[in-house]
């Protein structure tokens, strides 16, 4: 059948008296049909079946006539039906009609209490660079659908420098309730917290969870005595835990010894432990450490809480906390492991006292092999402890999992050409090249680029280097492959000129 026919067959059924029928028609006229059997459709919106008007705005979309669509689609974003409505509001994006009229009908749609609908509102209203209606369009942050808020997040920024919209924002932030307050409190600069301050300090105490942590997380920054006695104040309040571990978080950041007792509280709990034991590291008193001991030894309370105490308790760097954590590596819960793991990271990154050193290189580098569940996060705690460097080297060298030598690889800085081990390193990462696990490769890439670095050129035997290095530009890994074309670009750009 030719187009002509399909048209004619269609028109011939746009009259049909099945609902079902017509909408099948007018939806054929707007895919094969012309500007001259717009009309049709436009009639059509007048129809008793919402079907056929919905299919009467998806054809007006299709076949392309802003005219013809620029009089119809508006009315129909009013109709009763939320089908009609999104169909209409999709096809009025679709032919990109503008102008008061089409703005005010997507801008209705914005309170539209069909959530496609909404989400059509949003994108036809982004397309148009407008707002629509600003405190409709604000009041859609607190919208319980990801697809709603967040759309309207991002028009909201598109339309940042519309007044309406700006004044309408800080309205919800100052007065505004639930998700939406929370929300834009969140869009809002840090240099409006001192106009809001007023409301802000209210806002402790606002029956929203939401809003009480975007509040506190404001207020966090602000100098003022009163605005941390108040947040102090409430914190002791709190019993909502989600918001007692924001509170305990940024508490605990300042250092605020009021933090302990109510981090004492909250210990027990699934949600706020975690933050309370981190509050508690954060709070250099000997009261403060004590409670982490007690809490790290007791088996009654959350694991995840009591890997947080681990980790608190090396953070705190105190004289005891290495020999407290060491014995976990050999714990059985992996959290645990973990949390002791980072705490001995940040005894390294703080500074191991003299005789705390090789204890702890060797139980690391032990541990990397070991524990598989960890490997990085025991590599972390391995930088920068150079007293563990031999046997890093020999898992380099000897460790039959590709993981384990791919991070020994990738703590051997190699950067030295006077030293003899440094040319050793750059050995085990020329063999590392041709190693069959991909982490491996893509270490002894970086580590050649740490030498080429401090170098500015390959080790010895440049040529055999370069032929492996171009090789791997088509290694199956894009990570590898990017690598090795990074460094032969590194290469050919020749050594940085000399500051002057």
């Amino acid at each position: 059948m030719g187009a002509d026919h399909q048209i004619a067959f269609f028109l011939r059924e746009s009259a049909a008296p099945d609902p079902a029928r017509r909408a099948a028609a007018l939806k054929g006229l707007g895919r094969t049909g012309r500007a001259e059997h717009a009309p049709v459709l436009a009639a059509a919106a007048d129809d008793p079946a919402p079907s056929v008007r919905a299919a009467a705005a998806l054809g007006l979309g299709r076949l392309g006539d802003p005219e013809a669509g620029g009089e119809v689609l508006p009315l129909l974003m009013s109709d009763e039906d939320p089908g009609v409505r999104s169909r209409a509001a999709v096809a009025a994006t679709r032919l990109g009609l503008r102008g008061p009229a089409v703005t005010r009908a997507f801008a209705r749609l914005l309170s539209d209490p069909d959530r496609p609908v909404r989400i059509n509102a949003l994108e036809g209203l982004a397309a148009l660079g407008a707002p629509g209606d600003a405190a409709a369009l604000v009041g859609l942050l607190g919208d319980p659908d990801s697809r709603v808020w967040g759309r309207a997040r991002s028009l909201i920024h598109q339309c940042a420098a519309d007044e309406a919209v700006r004044a309408e924002v800080i309205r919800t932030a100052r007065q505004g309730t639930g998700t939406a307050r929370a929300r834009a409190l969140d869009r809002l600069p840090a240099r409006c917290t001192e106009h809001l301050l007023d409301s802000l300090l209210t806002g402790l105490h606002d029956p929203s969870p939401a809003v009480r942590i975007a509040v506190a997380r404001r207020l966090f920054h602000v100098e003022q005595r009163q605005v941390q006695d108040r947040l102090a104040a409430a914190l002791r309040n709190e019993r909502d835990p989600e918001v007692a571990a924001r509170l305990l978080r940024g508490l605990g950041e300042r250092g605020d010894e009021r933090v302990t007792e109510p981090a004492v509280r909250w210990l027990r709990d699934p949600v706020a432990g975690p933050s309370a034991a981190g509050a508690l590291g954060g709070v250099d008193t000997d009261t403060a450490a004590a409670r982490l001991r007690t809490a790290l030894d007791d088996e009654t309370l959350p694991t995840p809480t009591r890997a947080a105490c681990a980790t608190a308790i090396g953070a705190g760097g105190r004289w005891d906390a290495v020999w407290f954590l060491l014995p976990l590596l050999d714990d059985p819960d992996d959290d645990l492991r973990a949390g002791a793991l980072d705490g001995l990271d940040a005894c390294v990154e703080n500074g191991l006292r003299l005789w705390e050193r090789h204890p702890v290189a060797w139980a690391l580098a032990a541990h990397l092999e070991i524990d598989a569940k960890h490997i990085w996060r025991t590599r972390n705690a391995l930088s920068g402890l150079a007293q563990a460097l031999p046997a890093v080297r020999r898992l380099a060298d000897h460790t039959r999992s590709g993981e384990v030598r791919a991070a020994a690889l990738s703590l051997l800085d190699a950067d030295d050409p006077t030293d003899e081990q440094a040319r050793r390193d750059v050995r085990r990462f020329l063999r590392g090249l041709d190693d069959p696990d991909e982490a491996v490769r893509y270490q002894a890439v970086h580590g050649l680029a740490r030498w080429v670095e401090a170098t500015g050129a390959l080790p010895p035997g440049d040529e055999e280097a370069r032929a492996r290095l171009t090789a791997l530009t088509a290694d199956a890994s894009s990570r590898v492959s990017r690598a090795a074309a990074g460094l032969l670009e590194a290469l050919d750009a020749g050594p940085a000129p000399d500051p002057p």
